[in-house]
């Protein structure tokens, strides 16, 4: 009976952390999306959005699946390196329910751009990532994997 009792108790913290961790899926893009190829449709890499050191919202490549596995149109000193652990996003700063205001990275084009605006979409399924150059902007949407 006290062993049933203890795993209990102890499966009540976890059942609630689950719980916490579902709802806030929802409302927060932390966590692990699919980059898909707007062009061809292909997943590309794997993200990871996290909170960076100064409270901002920040991104990497944590995984690639069909992107280039080294960044050969970077300039400077990331010609050449390994996508892996590469940011794509950083700086985003949280507004009215989205993300916004950062600054954004392509490996497969080397081209930057400004992070105008990164929000749930679809219940919290799908991320629309929204960068501009100039006066043109794009959206990509990721897809959650966790």
């Amino acid at each position: 009976m006290r062993t049933k009792l203890f795993a209990l108790l102890l499966a009540l913290p976890l059942l609630a952390l689950a719980a916490a961790t579902l709802a806030q899926s929802a409302t927060s893009p932390i966590g692990r999306w699919k980059t898909i190829d707007d062009e061809t449709g292909k997943v590309m890499t794997v993200v990871e959005v996290y909170t960076a050191k100064n409270g901002n919202l920040a991104a990497k490549i944590v995984e690639n699946i069909a992107a280039p596995p080294t960044c050969e149109k970077c300039s400077g000193k990331d010609k050449g390196k390994s996508t892996i652990g590469m940011p794509v996003l950083w700086d985003l700063k949280h507004k009215d329910g989205t993300w916004g205001d950062g600054r954004g990275f392509k490996p497969s084009t080397g081209d930057s751009f400004k992070a105008k605006s990164i929000k749930l979409v679809e219940g919290g399924t799908k991320l629309e990532v929204t960068g501009c150059k100039a006066i043109f902007c794009r959206t990509a949407t990721w897809v959650r994997t966790n």
